[in-house]
């Protein structure tokens, strides 16, 4: 969420690379794509624009699909094929971002405000390694849930709590944090790429000091959606901001130049209240984060180095999804509570399917689900009734973010009644393998 849209963002990338673009829009016969190759090099335009998950056929009837749709945001009007997908949901994105939540056990224990950002800022930076996979993850169905426990203390919910638009909510907690987000984006579809601007709440409270975080990210731009070898980047703003004392991080995330040039790379500084710089951090996020104490100026204090905040772990060698080890976890019943809801992501058929290699099968479930879905929302028409989350209630405030209005939704405590074996609740036992998958109000 940078504080600038980004309509614009990408017209220097796209000037620069306009000579062998338009060769490659010459030779498919599509005007106004861009093929753009991260890593420069513009020796084998034609190579280049064949590249990616799609043969001929598919491209070429994809597209002509996807041209009326230039410009619309495409948030949940179009169905996708399953060859783009990866097998996982975007409530297990979000999950994933528990990957190094040692950072806020960190920025719990510290007594140091600054050092406190230092490693706030820096877990956010953290699933970026993650977002880099230019799979797209599926779009949970209204009620769809996702568990995770047995890491670092957390317990962690999440929950589809709307279909239109789709909006998701989570929380996690263990001994040192609560972190509580509602999540939505908004799109808009260029032809061969897509922005992305996530619109939503994200905050961070440390329970030793009760103080509260909040986070405004930058957007991301999908490029090579059909043409070419896709890839992400997230050009702009990221601001922290401590809404108990008013300091603040702004860091910058580079756009992607010329030959790769600034590719990953991010910097900027802590201010405290201010507005005074206190300290650099400089990395990359999909890599690492350091920091060092500065002068009023920014620059750094003569004789003090800088120091690792964070360093991604290494991940699995070739790997069909790029998942990380953790990210694995997040897709298996390793991390799964005992007593599994049935409207738990990892139940979903057509995930397993895909997740099996069947894309055939993928493809008829995901059809199946989405078909259900609907039938779901003309039952609640016909009987004049709203859907009511289980987990998170809508609080009706409404939080503004630089790309448009979100309603806010809170936790409401009842999984913990769950958790703890109160009442009786539709759930699987032994981790949930082999259990029919139920987010459905109506039976």
């Amino acid at each position: 969420m940078s504080s600038n849209p980004r309509g614009g963002l990408f017209s220097s990338i796209a000037s620069t690379f306009s000579n062998f673009a338009g060769a490659v829009n010459g030779f498919l016969g599509y005007e106004g794509l861009q093929v753009i190759n991260p890593e420069g090099g513009t020796q084998d335009v034609e190579e280049e624009a064949n590249k990616g998950r799609w043969n001929q056929e598919d491209r070429d009837n994809y597209w002509k699909v996807m041209q009326k749709y230039i410009g619309a945001d495409v948030t949940s009007m179009v169905t996708l094929p399953v060859l783009i997908f990866e097998p996982m949901t975007m409530l297990q994105r979000i999950g994933e971002m528990m990957d190094y939540s040692y950072l806020l056990d960190l920025a719990d224990e510290t007594e140091d405000p600054y050092m406190q950002i230092v490693y706030v800022v820096s877990w956010f930076i953290s699933i970026y390694k993650a977002y880099e996979r230019a799979w797209k993850p599926f779009n949970p169905v209204l009620g769809e849930t996702y568990e995770m426990a047995n890491h670092g203390g957390i317990s962690f919910i999440a929950e589809q709590v709307s279909h239109h638009p789709p909006v998701s909510a989570a929380h996690a907690e263990n001994e040192h944090f609560i972190y509580d987000v509602t999540s939505k984006v908004k799109t808009k579809f260029l032809g061969n790429s897509i922005d992305i601007y996530p619109i939503g709440r994200s905050r961070v409270t440390l329970k030793r000091s009760n103080t509260v975080f909040e986070l405004v990210p930058p957007p991301t731009k999908v490029n090579n959606l059909i043409f070419g070898r896709t890839w992400i980047d997230s050009p702009g703003e990221m601001l922290l901001t401590n809404l108990t004392s008013g300091d603040k991080a702004v860091l910058y995330f580079q756009p992607c130049g010329w030959f790769g040039a600034g590719r990953y790379e991010v910097d900027g500084y802590v201010y405290d209240s201010a507005e005074e710089p206190k300290i650099l951090m400089t990395g990359k996020w999909n890599e690492y984060m350091s920091y060092q104490p500065c002068d009023k100026e920014g620059e750094p204090l003569p004789g003090v180095e800088a120091k690792e905040a964070w360093r991604v772990a290494e991940s699995p060698e070739g790997d069909k999804y790029q998942y990380t080890y953790f990210g694995h976890k997040v897709n298996s019943f390793e991390t799964a509570p005992k007593r599994l809801l049935a409207s738990d992501s990892r139940l979903r058929p057509d995930r397993l399917a895909l997740e099996r290699g069947d894309l055939t099968k993928a493809g008829y479930e995901k059809s199946r689900l989405e078909e259900r879905q609907r039938e779901e929302r003309r039952t609640r028409e016909r009987n004049e009734e709203g859907y009511e989350p289980r987990w998170f209630n809508a609080t009706g405030e409404v939080a503004a973010t630089p790309w448009g209005e979100l309603e806010v939704y809170k936790y409401n405590g009842k999984y913990d009644s769950r958790r703890r074996g109160d009442g009786v609740w539709e759930a699987s036992e032994g981790g949930g393998e082999g259990v029919e998958f139920n987010p459905w109000q109506y039976q």
